[in-house]
């Protein structure tokens, strides 16, 4: 009987071992992304690498990658000779603070970061996995737009990470930070996520750049003013925060996202704090102007009250008598809506309408509770605004705050006047806490407008029209520049001491906590864009 036929046994460890340094070899390539050189290039202009921008965004040892192998499969121009793996894009997901994000970052040093139909792949992988698990994108976006090598599938590609940006809006946080070029169909991606971040010198968006601008409309520009941080973050307000350098816009990514829920199903993070909640601010009572025409800083009300006096302002740049951001009081995240009047009295104009919408709709999508300081004397009269379309825009403002379903605790500091006093999360728009301090003057107009058409008959047959104009300024502001009138309908909660401010926010939050409201059932609203 024959015994069945036997093979040299291998020596132990030795295939092993060649598949283990085959994989560490092809691990170290993709390290390399377009190789020395150009990395040092990167360096040159003042900017990390894209593999670098992970390492310092994510909290360190928490990364891991996806698709480091992934190569593109253009056979054209010769593309067939340059592979180089991963692509020029490196996807994957990690922790900021112990809490998961999905990332991905752009690799200029890699076909200058063109996108193809292989790297779009990639990213919409992660962007649909973010979806499934309910975790935040982040996008570092630094490239040259679609590669040309592959025509309509680089095109396709940006369609298919467009359409999961939109599908990912209000599910999960989107952040882009532009740190390089940004141009064509790429600035559309960004501009659909939630918060834009830019780092001044070294990045730029625009639809097309300064030599198309030249040839179509012969104006001389340049990127920076055409496209740079400056000009998005203060000009156009497509950018929300314009940094120094990479460092400082991945820092200030980890710092916005730690006010943030993962998901729209979550709750927004709870950080302890020593900042006691029962504190109360006497500065508060002296800090709003006995004159209604003096300004004052709205930001140093908000440092009073909140946590520790830390205020992450959003958009600081862009219509700067409209604030907003995010804070936290008694350790809940929180964000912050104000009227700022020591710019433009505060009054709400295009921008600052658009400018409020927009961040008071992402609150609403994700759960955080809105706190409003109010100190509006009206909307902005004049032709630029009429002919720029004020009563379409003031009224995104106005379907924000009427939409939201989340706590909305409103403090009137001083003016609350005509149609901006309604749009100011109003009682009447499901307001849940409005309190207003001794200061407020909630009516349809400031008093002397207000007796210059009530009495006009009055005041032009009076001998002395000054000192009856003053008689009468006076008794319509002892009867209705106050909050008690407001009070007596139950349109303000309370009035308030000033320096009570902080506790009874932090109450009303408590309170509030377990609200649930609903709107009808619909597909959804027609916000009139």
């Amino acid at each position: 009987m024959s015994s069945a036929p036997t093979t040299p046994a291998p020596t132990t460890g030795s295939i092993a071992d060649e598949r283990i340094r085959e994989l560490r070899e092809r691990r170290e390539a993709t390290l390399l992304g377009g190789g020395e050189k150009r990395i040092e290039k990167q360096h040159a202009k003042g900017k990390l690498t894209a593999r670098e921008r992970v390492e310092l965004l994510l909290d360190e040892g928490s990364f891991e990658e996806w698709d480091a192998f992934v190569q593109h499969r253009c056979r054209d121009f010769d593309m067939d000779e340059q592979q180089i793996p991963g692509d020029g894009v490196i996807t994957g997901h990690g922790l900021i603070d112990g809490r998961k994000v999905f990332v991905f970052s752009q690799d200029f040093t890699v076909f200058g970061g063109s996108l193809s139909e292989a790297y779009a792949r990639k990213i919409c992988k992660i962007m649909d996995t973010a979806i499934k698990v309910g975790a935040p994108v982040i996008g570092l976006n630094d490239s040259g737009g679609a590669r040309i090598q592959e025509g309509v599938l680089s095109l396709g590609g940006y369609a298919d990470i467009f359409l999961r940006n939109t599908l990912a809006s209000g599910v999960v946080p989107q952040i882009s930070a532009i740190m390089g070029p940004c141009a064509g169909g790429a600035v559309y991606s960004p501009a659909i996520t939630d918060f834009i971040a830019m780092v001044e010198g070294t990045s730029y968006m625009y639809v097309t750049g300064p030599n198309v601008v030249k040839t179509v409309t012969h104006e001389e520009v340049t990127h920076d003013d055409l496209g740079g941080a400056e000009t998005h973050t203060g000009r156009s307000g497509v950018a929300h925060f314009s940094t120094e350098d990479d460092g400082s816009c991945l820092a200030l990514i980890r710092d916005l996202v730690s006010f943030l829920p993962l998901n729209n199903a979550d709750d927004p993070p709870r950080k302890a704090t020593d900042d006691p909640d029962d504190r109360q601010e006497a500065r508060l009572d002296e800090l709003v102007p006995a004159d209604p025409q003096k300004p004052y800083d709205i930001t140093d009300v908000i440092s009073l009250i909140v946590d520790d006096g830390k205020f992450l302002q959003v958009h600081e740049g862009y219509a700067g008598n409209m604030v907003v951001g995010f804070a936290r009081l008694g350790g809940r995240s929180v964000g912050i809506v104000a009227n700022q009047p020591a710019v433009l009295a505060g009054t709400l104009d295009i921008d600052a309408s658009l400018k409020g919408a927009r961040f008071v709709r992402f609150c609403d999508c994700f759960n955080i509770p809105i706190v409003t300081f109010v100190d509006v004397p009206g909307f902005l009269p004049g032709t630029v605004q009429e002919f720029g379309g004020i009563i379409k825009h003031g009224a995104k403002l106005l379907y924000a705050f009427c939409e939201a379903t989340v706590p909305k605790l409103t403090v009137i500091t001083r003016k609350a006047y005509g149609g901006a006093y309604d749009v100011m999360s109003s009682k009447h728009i499901r307001g849940d806490v409005n309190l207003a301090w001794p200061s407020a003057e909630i009516a349809v107009m400031g008093a002397k407008g207000a007796v210059e058409i009530i009495f006009r008959n009055e005041i032009g047959s009076a001998e002395d029209k000054a000192a009856k104009e003053e008689e009468l300024v006076a008794l319509y502001k002892k009867r209705f520049a106050n909050p008690y009138q407001a009070a007596e309908f139950g349109f303000i909660d309370d009035v308030i001491e000033a320096r009570t401010t902080r506790p009874r926010l932090i109450r009303a939050l408590e309170l509030f906590e377990t609200k649930r409201d609903r709107n009808p059932p619909k597909k959804h609203g027609n916000i009139p864009l």
